[in-house]
């Protein structure tokens, strides 16, 4: 496994021909930048050591692998979670928003500044600004703002600046445009942590390697438990941190199948959906070459999710990667899927999770019908007290 984290991403940032940098000349340097200070300070003992402490004592890591009884009784199979949802602010978010923050303490910037869909990524970028006594200003799409209300609420508390994105489809591609605009005034001051294993590089690399602590944990926890590794490794993917960090850890398993799940929305008509893999092709979105949904123009499509955290025309590249060698079998799950799996977790374990996670967790269901007799270890990204409001005014409570 060490080979393969020294191989992937190569000097330049490519995951076999995915990723890269294609980004204007002035941010080149910024870039970087970054880059050059990540490499040299993240090596360094004093970072690791703050970035542990701050694991330990602030995030309360590591968050534990719980196996669902009743959820497995009734579908079959043995579905595990491993829960990020009891990390600090709620979801897998913090994990690279902590060491973005404290790379950008070490360079000497004064603002953070971020896109989000969700609000999970903003809310522990918040988190971590307030941490280090930073600025923060969130772009958030007005759509989101509506939908993910608890969160902009959340994120006002902690002391952020809200930027409402009234373009397009003002959703999360639009707030990733928007931020990369404020960025590109300032980017002396400001540094744009990017809440998702996408963009130009270092941040594919860097993200992956501050969301790999939930594969690490979850595989030695999963030993523990078990005295085997899962049949399946479940986790939804949007632009892919949550999967890239539980996934990191079972790469070279050979008994382990792994799968990435996208959003199949409320039909497969482009612009209905937000199912990057299944029906996208190699293209350069926000500095970096993924596969991406287009319209006819080649241009990234419309795309559309249930959930906020999901609905991006890309995706990060070592996925595109993993794609294509075959080592993650990337599937999709529709929003009534979704929803109804959100409803089940939460009657049978007392768990409400994230829509982002329901999707993982309505695939597990699928697979443990399917497989009653294998093993499967499910990535629960986020909890969904950020949903609740929603879902209840758009579905109704289940009878």
């Amino acid at each position: 496994m060490s080979n393969y984290f020294k191989t992937y991403p190569d000097s330049e940032g490519f995951f076999d021909g995915y990723g890269g940098a294609f980004i204007p000349p002035a941010l080149e340097v910024e870039m970087k930048k970054i880059a050059d200070a990540y490499h040299t300070i993240s090596k360094s003992h004093n970072f690791i050591q703050e970035l542990r402490s701050i694991r330990k004592h602030y995030q309360g890591r590591p968050t534990p692998v719980y196996y669902c009884s009743r959820l497995s009784e009734k579908y079959g199979g043995r579905i595990y979670l491993k829960r990020e949802d009891l990390n600090h602010t709620g979801a897998h978010k913090l994990n690279h928003c902590m060491g973005e923050a404290l790379l950008a303490k070490h360079l000497g910037k004064k603002k953070l500044i971020a896109e989000t869909g969700a609000g999970q990524h903003g809310v522990a970028l918040a988190t971590a600004a307030a941490y280090f006594g930073l600025e923060c200003e969130i772009h958030m799409g007005e759509v989101d703002i509506k939908k993910q209300h608890p969160n902009v609420v959340r994120m006002k508390i902690l002391g952020a600046e809200i930027v409402p994105v009234t373009k397009g489809l003002k959703t999360l591609k639009e707030a990733v445009d928007s931020a990369f605009e404020a960025y590109l005034k300032d980017p002396e001051n400001t540094i744009y942590c990017i809440g998702s294993v996408v963009g130009p590089h270092p941040f594919p690399m860097m993200v992956r390697d501050f969301q790999r602590v939930v594969g690490i944990e979850a595989r030695e926890q999963y030993l523990e438990m078990t005295g085997e590794l899962p049949d399946h490794v479940v986790a939804c993917v949007g632009g892919g941190s949550n999967a890239i960090g539980i996934f990191s850890a079972f790469l070279e398993d050979d008994e382990c199948q792994i799968h990435g799940v996208e959003p199949a929305g409320r039909s497969l008509d482009l612009g209905d959906h937000a199912a990057t893999m299944k029906f996208g092709s190699p293209g350069v979105i926000h500095g970096f070459k993924c596969y991406m949904l287009k319209d006819e123009q080649g241009e990234p499509a419309p795309v559309y999710s249930v959930a906020s955290g999901l609905d991006y025309p890309g995706v990060g590249p070592e996925h595109s990667m993993l794609k294509d060698t075959e080592a993650v079998n990337y599937d999709i799950i529709n929003d009534e899927d979704a929803i109804d799996a959100f409803y089940e977790l939460s009657r049978l374990e007392g768990i409400i999770p994230a829509i982002e996670s329901a999707h993982a967790v309505a695939y597990a269901l699928k697979l443990a019908k399917a497989h009653p007799q294998k093993s499967i270890l499910v990535n629960l990204s986020g909890r969904g007290d950020k949903d609740i409001d929603y879902v209840v005014e758009t579905y109704g409570l289940p009878d």
